[in-house]
């Protein structure tokens, strides 16, 4: 199964369950239920027996939102990667780094990510996001896995000169529709093996960053049960994990992200996320 969150084009946002080229609205039907994030807490989801049934549309005819668009909490993962901390000459942390991310900072699939007007160093940074189903405190990292809800991929779009104003990381994170999210909700079970799951960023095609998941420093069970040992992690959270090596702003000459640029984020299994670069109005 996979789901999006999407508007329509008489602007009704709503979420459904997509199959090839299509996606049934599952929204128009369950009114106490407004949003994706509320149908993955829902019965009918966690048993996964899912009633798609309603109007469908062709993908190519809605405007896919952030998966999920109303989250609680968007929580970040720096330095996740060992080629990334060799890139930026940190050391090594005991624990996870964090960060968080604005509703405000992010688009879906498909629509155009934003270069500020007061920064030429835009960069990406290809992540695999999980989004929480079950809710939890004080998680065991042997039952973490249990209460996730599925997967997607994000574009942590980063204004780097921002973020280096002071040693938080929050300006330069945060700058409107600087990031994204999607295109889909996907079930756990399609990553079974972090070794063979690939997680690539491409910049106008050119492959920029590629890494398994197996070489994050701290792993996705890890991170649950960190978060989780500080906030109680709710339905429609958001955990975006930390990217590769080969951002930008440590390549020999830098690559920055202009208008016009695509960035791809695509990850085994759990689909392709596009957008292209414009500027600032």
């Amino acid at each position: 199964m996979k789901f999006a969150s999407f508007q329509t084009k008489d602007g009704k946002a709503t979420y459904g369950m997509v199959n090839g080229d299509r996606v049934v609205d599952l929204g128009a039907d369950r009114p106490h239920l407004p949003s994706l994030k509320d149908f993955i807490g829902s019965d009918e989801f966690t048993s996964g027996k899912v009633a798609a049934k309603g109007q469908d549309y062709a993908l190519s005819d809605v405007t896919l939102l952030p998966l999920i668009p109303n989250p609680g909490k968007i929580i970040c993962v720096g330095l996740n990667y060992s080629e990334h901390i060799k890139e930026t000459g940190r050391s090594d942390s005991e624990f996870p780094v964090l960060f968080l991310r604005t509703v405000t900072s992010q688009v879906g699939h498909g629509t155009p990510i934003v270069k500020a007007k007061n920064s030429d160093k835009f960069d990406y940074e290809g992540e695999l996001a999980l989004v929480i189903g079950k809710p939890g405190r004080h998680i065991a990292p042997a039952d973490t896995l249990s209460h996730i809800a599925g997967y997607s991929c994000y574009n942590d779009g980063t204004m780097r000169d921002f973020q280096r104003h002071t040693h938080q990381y929050t300006p330069g994170k945060n700058f409107d529709r600087s990031g994204s999210f999607g295109p889909f909700l996907v079930m756990p079970d399609v990553i079974t093996d972090r070794k063979a799951t690939m997680l690539v960023t491409r910049v106008n095609g050119q492959e920029v960053q590629k890494a398994s998941l197996a070489h994050m420093v701290f792993s996705i069970e890890d991170i649950i049960s960190y978060v989780s040992s500080y906030t109680t992690l709710e339905t429609g959270d958001v955990i975006v994990t930390g990217t590769p090596g080969g951002v930008g702003d440590r390549r020999t000459p830098p690559l920055y992200l202009f208008e016009g640029d695509t960035v791809e984020v695509e990850i085994t299994g759990v689909g392709l996320l596009s957008n292209t670069v414009v500027n600032e109005a």
